[in-house]
């Protein structure tokens, strides 16, 4: 069991967008290509995040998506189920028809999979995960600095 890419591109690009959110609209050329993401594949992700209310596009030049919500209130679980990304561990899709048409041993296990991915999926915001990118960036400065003063000493 894995998140395809629909889920994992759909996040990348959200996130994306929210981490230039107050530059003003973020066209979908540019989110392909930082993230190397097929543009088509992100238009049709967009038009559901879209559907969802997700985003909300500006047409015209300088067009482009921005968020529709404030990031904090958008959640990793809603961005996944926005682009229809099944988190299904069981074999059966939640059937119980897994083991000749009757429900498996192991199908509760699965279902509290489940329940705990989605829990978890829920619990993270897509501010956090723009909070951890600029600490993430933030640290990296701070290691390049570090390591360019030390280059220079030695020199």
């Amino acid at each position: 069991m894995k998140l395809t890419t629909k889920g994992r591109f759909a996040v990348t690009a959200m996130l994306d967008l929210a981490m230039r959110q107050n530059r003003g609209p973020v066209t979908l050329a540019a989110i392909s290509e930082r993230q190397h993401i097929s543009l088509s594949y992100l238009e049709q992700l967009f038009g559901k995040l879209r559907r969802a209310k997700l985003v909300s596009s500006v047409r015209g030049p300088g067009g482009g998506y921005n968020l529709a919500q404030p990031a904090q209130s958008v959640t990793v679980a809603s961005i996944v189920a926005a682009v229809d990304e099944p988190l299904d561990a069981t074999q059966c899709g939640g059937k119980e028809n897994c083991h000749d048409d009757r429900r498996c041993m192991t199908h509760d296990l699965w279902a509290r999979l489940n329940d705990k991915m989605y829990e978890y999926l829920d619990s993270v915001k897509l501010s956090d995960l723009v909070a951890q990118q600029a600490t993430r960036k933030s640290a990296v400065s701070v290691l390049q600095d570090k390591r360019g003063k030390e280059a220079a000493v030695s020199a």
